[in-house]
Protein backbone atom coordinates (compact mmCIF):
# COMPACT_ATOMS: atom_id res chain seq x y z
CA UNK A 1 0.00 0.00 0.00
CA UNK A 2 1.12 3.42 -1.15
CA UNK A 3 2.19 5.89 1.84
CA UNK A 4 0.20 9.17 1.50
CA UNK A 5 2.21 12.13 0.42
CA UNK A 6 1.03 15.69 0.54
CA UNK A 7 3.38 19.60 0.06
CA UNK A 8 3.52 22.62 0.78
CA UNK A 9 5.78 25.64 1.30
CA UNK A 10 8.34 22.76 -0.79
CA UNK A 11 7.86 19.80 1.94
CA UNK A 12 6.24 16.65 1.26
CA UNK A 13 4.79 14.62 4.18
CA UNK A 14 4.92 10.70 4.05
CA UNK A 15 6.49 9.18 1.10
CA UNK A 16 6.25 6.21 -1.17
CA UNK A 17 6.54 2.71 -0.67
CA UNK A 18 10.06 1.07 -1.83
CA UNK A 19 9.64 -0.56 -5.04
CA UNK A 20 12.54 -2.42 -7.19
CA UNK A 21 16.04 -1.29 -6.99
CA UNK A 22 16.35 1.55 -9.14
CA UNK A 23 18.22 1.75 -12.58
CA UNK A 24 22.06 1.89 -12.47
CA UNK A 25 23.31 5.28 -12.66
CA UNK A 26 25.17 5.31 -15.97
CA UNK A 27 21.97 4.26 -17.93
CA UNK A 28 18.39 5.90 -18.66
CA UNK A 29 15.96 5.08 -16.17
CA UNK A 30 13.06 2.86 -18.24
CA UNK A 31 9.75 3.83 -19.17
CA UNK A 32 8.90 0.26 -19.45
CA UNK A 33 7.18 -1.68 -17.59
CA UNK A 34 4.28 1.25 -17.29
CA UNK A 35 3.30 0.47 -13.31
CA UNK A 36 -0.93 1.48 -12.86
CA UNK A 37 -1.27 -0.38 -9.84
CA UNK A 38 -4.61 -1.78 -8.17
CA UNK A 39 -6.74 0.93 -5.80
CA UNK A 40 -5.55 2.33 -3.00
CA UNK A 41 -6.82 4.24 0.26
CA UNK A 42 -5.14 7.30 2.15
CA UNK A 43 -6.75 8.44 5.05
CA UNK A 44 -9.97 6.90 4.46
CA UNK A 45 -10.20 8.10 0.77
CA UNK A 46 -9.57 5.44 -2.01
CA UNK A 47 -7.65 6.53 -5.41
CA UNK A 48 -8.10 4.05 -8.21
CA UNK A 49 -5.37 4.08 -10.82
CA UNK A 50 -6.31 4.62 -14.74
CA UNK A 51 -4.64 4.68 -17.81
CA UNK A 52 -6.24 7.64 -19.33
CA UNK A 53 -4.73 8.59 -22.81
CA UNK A 54 -6.77 11.95 -23.04
CA UNK A 55 -6.60 13.10 -19.15
CA UNK A 56 -6.89 16.97 -19.26
CA UNK A 57 -7.79 18.60 -15.55
CA UNK A 58 -7.19 21.41 -13.92
CA UNK A 59 -6.21 22.26 -10.21
CA UNK A 60 -3.69 22.87 -7.72
CA UNK A 61 0.06 22.09 -7.50
CA UNK A 62 2.33 21.55 -5.28
CA UNK A 63 6.04 21.01 -4.88
CA UNK A 64 9.04 19.12 -2.72
CA UNK A 65 12.49 20.08 -2.64
CA UNK A 66 15.36 17.88 -1.42
CA UNK A 67 13.75 16.29 1.56
CA UNK A 68 13.12 12.87 0.06
CA UNK A 69 16.50 13.19 -2.28
CA UNK A 70 18.18 9.34 -3.13
CA UNK A 71 14.78 7.60 -2.16
CA UNK A 72 12.56 5.51 -3.77
CA UNK A 73 9.39 6.42 -6.19
CA UNK A 74 6.69 4.35 -6.14
CA UNK A 75 7.91 2.72 -9.30
CA UNK A 76 11.16 2.10 -7.82
CA UNK A 77 12.93 4.66 -8.92
CA UNK A 78 15.57 6.61 -7.37
CA UNK A 79 14.45 10.72 -6.44
CA UNK A 80 16.07 13.43 -8.10
CA UNK A 81 14.87 16.71 -6.92
CA UNK A 82 16.48 18.08 -9.89
CA UNK A 83 14.82 16.14 -12.30
CA UNK A 84 12.00 17.23 -13.79
CA UNK A 85 9.56 14.85 -12.06
CA UNK A 86 6.01 14.65 -10.06
CA UNK A 87 3.92 12.86 -8.76
CA UNK A 88 0.14 12.07 -8.86
CA UNK A 89 -2.39 10.20 -7.72
CA UNK A 90 -3.95 7.72 -10.51
CA UNK A 91 -2.09 8.36 -13.92
CA UNK A 92 0.22 5.55 -15.17
CA UNK A 93 4.24 5.41 -13.69
CA UNK A 94 5.79 6.70 -15.87
CA UNK A 95 3.31 8.99 -17.75
CA UNK A 96 4.07 12.23 -19.40
CA UNK A 97 2.01 15.63 -18.60
CA UNK A 98 2.18 18.90 -20.24
CA UNK A 99 1.64 21.17 -16.81
CA UNK A 100 0.37 25.07 -17.39
CA UNK A 101 1.04 27.47 -14.80
CA UNK A 102 -2.46 29.31 -15.35
CA UNK A 103 -0.91 33.11 -13.69
CA UNK A 104 1.46 33.24 -16.37
CA UNK A 105 0.75 31.02 -19.57
CA UNK A 106 3.78 29.23 -19.16
CA UNK A 107 3.81 25.19 -19.78
CA UNK A 108 6.52 22.23 -19.45
CA UNK A 109 7.14 18.71 -20.11
CA UNK A 110 7.15 16.63 -17.17
CA UNK A 111 7.88 13.11 -16.59
CA UNK A 112 5.10 11.29 -13.77
CA UNK A 113 6.77 8.56 -11.77
CA UNK A 114 5.44 8.92 -8.65
CA UNK A 115 2.19 8.42 -6.47
CA UNK A 116 0.91 11.72 -4.35
CA UNK A 117 0.31 14.28 -2.95
CA UNK A 118 -2.59 12.57 -0.95
CA UNK A 119 -4.17 16.51 -0.06
CA UNK A 120 -7.72 16.26 -1.51
CA UNK A 121 -7.26 19.82 -2.68
CA UNK A 122 -4.51 19.46 -4.55
CA UNK A 123 -3.59 17.70 -8.61
CA UNK A 124 -0.02 17.07 -8.77
CA UNK A 125 3.00 17.35 -7.32
CA UNK A 126 5.80 18.51 -8.78
CA UNK A 127 9.95 18.00 -7.88
CA UNK A 128 11.95 21.16 -7.62
CA UNK A 129 13.30 20.80 -10.93
CA UNK A 130 9.89 21.12 -12.35
CA UNK A 131 8.53 23.79 -9.97
CA UNK A 132 11.58 25.84 -10.92
CA UNK A 133 11.37 25.51 -14.49
CA UNK A 134 7.51 26.22 -14.25
CA UNK A 135 8.44 29.72 -12.57
CA UNK A 136 6.74 28.34 -9.20
CA UNK A 137 6.96 29.45 -5.61
CA UNK A 138 6.84 27.03 -2.47
CA UNK A 139 3.22 26.72 -1.81
CA UNK A 140 0.79 26.08 -4.02
CA UNK A 141 -0.26 27.42 -7.56
CA UNK A 142 -3.10 27.06 -10.36
CA UNK A 143 -1.97 24.26 -13.60
CA UNK A 144 -3.54 22.34 -16.11
CA UNK A 145 -1.97 19.00 -16.09
CA UNK A 146 -2.56 17.23 -19.65
CA UNK A 147 -1.49 14.38 -20.34
CA UNK A 148 0.43 13.85 -23.97
CA UNK A 149 2.88 11.69 -25.70
CA UNK A 150 6.15 13.13 -26.45
CA UNK A 151 8.49 12.25 -28.90
CA UNK A 152 11.15 9.50 -28.09
CA UNK A 153 14.18 12.21 -27.86
CA UNK A 154 12.10 14.17 -25.16
CA UNK A 155 11.52 11.14 -23.12
CA UNK A 156 14.89 10.66 -23.26
CA UNK A 157 16.30 14.16 -21.93
CA UNK A 158 13.48 13.65 -18.85
CA UNK A 159 14.84 10.10 -18.11
CA UNK A 160 18.33 11.94 -18.02
CA UNK A 161 16.94 14.38 -15.66
CA UNK A 162 17.43 16.96 -18.04
CA UNK A 163 14.79 19.86 -18.85
CA UNK A 164 13.14 19.87 -22.42
CA UNK A 165 12.25 23.60 -23.71
CA UNK A 166 9.05 25.34 -22.79
CA UNK A 167 6.28 24.34 -24.48
CA UNK A 168 4.82 27.49 -26.56
CA UNK A 169 2.50 29.83 -24.12
CA UNK A 170 -1.46 29.32 -23.65
CA UNK A 171 -2.97 32.20 -25.57
CA UNK A 172 -4.99 34.45 -23.27
CA UNK A 173 -8.57 33.32 -24.41
CA UNK A 174 -7.54 29.71 -23.28
CA UNK A 175 -6.22 30.90 -20.22
CA UNK A 176 -9.24 32.54 -19.51
CA UNK A 177 -11.10 28.85 -20.09
CA UNK A 178 -8.69 27.07 -17.94
CA UNK A 179 -8.60 29.54 -14.52
CA UNK A 180 -12.37 29.47 -14.86
CA UNK A 181 -12.06 25.50 -14.01
CA UNK A 182 -10.59 26.16 -10.64
CA UNK A 183 -12.99 26.26 -7.67
CA UNK A 184 -13.92 29.67 -6.28
CA UNK A 185 -11.78 28.96 -3.52
CA UNK A 186 -8.50 30.85 -3.23
CA UNK A 187 -5.64 29.10 -2.82
CA UNK A 188 -3.44 29.94 0.07
CA UNK A 189 -0.76 31.45 -2.04
CA UNK A 190 -3.63 33.88 -3.87
CA UNK A 191 -5.00 34.93 -0.15
CA UNK A 192 -1.37 35.51 1.15
CA UNK A 193 -0.95 37.70 -2.52
CA UNK A 194 -4.65 39.53 -1.53
CA UNK A 195 -6.74 37.97 -3.96
CA UNK A 196 -8.96 36.89 -1.41
CA UNK A 197 -10.21 40.47 -1.44
CA UNK A 198 -12.36 39.68 -3.80
CA UNK A 199 -15.02 37.66 -1.45
CA UNK A 200 -16.07 41.29 0.02
CA UNK A 201 -17.44 42.46 -3.56
CA UNK A 202 -20.84 42.81 -4.00
CA UNK A 203 -21.26 38.78 -5.85
CA UNK A 204 -19.72 36.03 -4.36
CA UNK A 205 -16.87 34.24 -6.01
CA UNK A 206 -18.63 31.52 -8.42
CA UNK A 207 -18.52 27.86 -6.68
CA UNK A 208 -17.95 24.40 -8.08
CA UNK A 209 -21.63 23.04 -8.31
CA UNK A 210 -21.46 19.90 -5.63
CA UNK A 211 -21.93 16.10 -7.23
CA UNK A 212 -21.23 17.20 -10.95
CA UNK A 213 -18.54 18.15 -13.28
CA UNK A 214 -15.98 19.66 -11.29
CA UNK A 215 -15.65 22.50 -14.22
CA UNK A 216 -19.00 23.52 -14.45
CA UNK A 217 -19.12 26.54 -12.66
CA UNK A 218 -22.51 28.46 -10.92
CA UNK A 219 -23.48 31.59 -8.87
CA UNK A 220 -25.07 32.28 -6.26
CA UNK A 221 -28.10 30.63 -5.64
CA UNK A 222 -27.72 28.00 -7.66
CA UNK A 223 -27.87 29.78 -11.15
CA UNK A 224 -25.23 30.18 -13.78
CA UNK A 225 -23.42 33.35 -14.36
CA UNK A 226 -24.05 35.13 -17.21
CA UNK A 227 -20.31 34.06 -18.92
CA UNK A 228 -21.52 30.43 -18.31
CA UNK A 229 -25.22 30.68 -18.81
CA UNK A 230 -25.12 28.27 -21.74
CA UNK A 231 -22.44 25.92 -24.02
CA UNK A 232 -21.02 27.90 -26.33
CA UNK A 233 -21.87 27.33 -29.40
CA UNK A 234 -19.26 25.55 -31.83
CA UNK A 235 -18.34 27.25 -35.44
CA UNK A 236 -20.11 25.44 -38.48
CA UNK A 237 -18.34 23.30 -40.51
CA UNK A 238 -17.70 22.83 -44.24
CA UNK A 239 -20.05 21.01 -46.01
CA UNK A 240 -17.54 19.30 -48.06
CA UNK A 241 -14.10 17.81 -48.31
CA UNK A 242 -12.14 15.05 -47.33
CA UNK A 243 -9.52 16.59 -44.74
CA UNK A 244 -10.13 17.11 -41.04
CA UNK A 245 -8.37 18.37 -37.84
CA UNK A 246 -8.90 16.12 -34.81
CA UNK A 247 -8.01 18.55 -31.84
CA UNK A 248 -9.01 16.54 -28.51
CA UNK A 249 -11.52 14.41 -27.06
CA UNK A 250 -13.30 14.96 -24.00
CA UNK A 251 -15.54 13.24 -21.03
CA UNK A 252 -18.14 16.08 -20.81
CA UNK A 253 -19.76 17.82 -23.71
CA UNK A 254 -19.25 21.30 -22.26
CA UNK A 255 -15.76 20.97 -22.12
CA UNK A 256 -15.79 19.88 -25.88
CA UNK A 257 -17.75 23.22 -26.51
CA UNK A 258 -15.73 25.76 -24.59
CA UNK A 259 -12.53 23.88 -26.75
CA UNK A 260 -14.47 24.37 -30.12
CA UNK A 261 -15.24 27.79 -29.23
CA UNK A 262 -11.58 28.18 -28.88
CA UNK A 263 -10.22 26.29 -32.18
CA UNK A 264 -13.39 27.61 -34.09
CA UNK A 265 -14.11 24.03 -34.50
CA UNK A 266 -17.39 21.55 -34.04
CA UNK A 267 -18.13 18.79 -31.54
CA UNK A 268 -19.15 15.18 -32.17
CA UNK A 269 -20.60 12.52 -30.13
CA UNK A 270 -18.27 9.18 -30.37
CA UNK A 271 -19.33 6.45 -27.99
CA UNK A 272 -18.99 7.94 -24.61
CA UNK A 273 -16.85 10.94 -25.00
CA UNK A 274 -17.30 14.11 -27.08
CA UNK A 275 -14.77 14.67 -30.27
CA UNK A 276 -13.98 18.14 -31.30
CA UNK A 277 -13.06 18.45 -35.06
CA UNK A 278 -11.84 20.99 -37.38
CA UNK A 279 -12.96 20.67 -41.15
CA UNK A 280 -13.79 19.01 -42.85
CA UNK A 281 -11.51 20.31 -45.95
CA UNK A 282 -11.30 20.09 -49.68
CA UNK A 283 -7.51 19.97 -49.32
CA UNK A 284 -4.77 18.65 -47.24
CA UNK A 285 -3.13 22.44 -46.97
CA UNK A 286 -6.25 23.58 -45.47
CA UNK A 287 -6.22 21.00 -43.15
CA UNK A 288 -2.33 21.54 -42.49
CA UNK A 289 -3.45 25.54 -41.92
CA UNK A 290 -5.87 24.50 -39.56
CA UNK A 291 -3.66 22.02 -37.24
CA UNK A 292 -0.90 25.14 -37.44
CA UNK A 293 -4.08 26.51 -35.60
CA UNK A 294 -4.86 24.00 -32.74
CA UNK A 295 -1.24 23.52 -31.91
CA UNK A 296 -0.56 27.63 -31.51
CA UNK A 297 -3.70 27.22 -29.29
CA UNK A 298 -2.03 24.49 -27.06
CA UNK A 299 -3.48 21.58 -28.64
CA UNK A 300 -0.21 20.02 -29.72
CA UNK A 301 -2.00 16.49 -30.01
CA UNK A 302 -4.55 17.30 -32.62
CA UNK A 303 -3.71 15.47 -36.05
CA UNK A 304 -4.65 15.45 -39.24
CA UNK A 305 -7.76 12.49 -40.61
CA UNK A 306 -8.86 11.71 -44.17
CA UNK A 307 -11.71 10.17 -45.12
CA UNK A 308 -10.86 7.53 -48.34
Amino acid sequence: MLAGCGSFDGKREGGPVAGPAPAPAETLVPDRPVKIGAPYAVDGVTYTPADIADYDEVGYASWYGDELAGKPTANGETFDPAAISAAHKTLPLPSYVEVTALDTGRTILVRVNDRGPMANDRLIDLSRGAAEQLGLKPGVAGVRVRRTSPPAAERAQLRAGKAVPARIPTPDSLLAILRSKLTGKPSPAAIAAGVAKQATSAAPPPRTKPGDDRFIVEGPGGKAPPTASAPPKPAPAATSGSYAVQVATFSTEARANATAKVVGGSVGKAGNLWRVRMGPFASEADAKAALGKAHAKGFRDAVITRDR
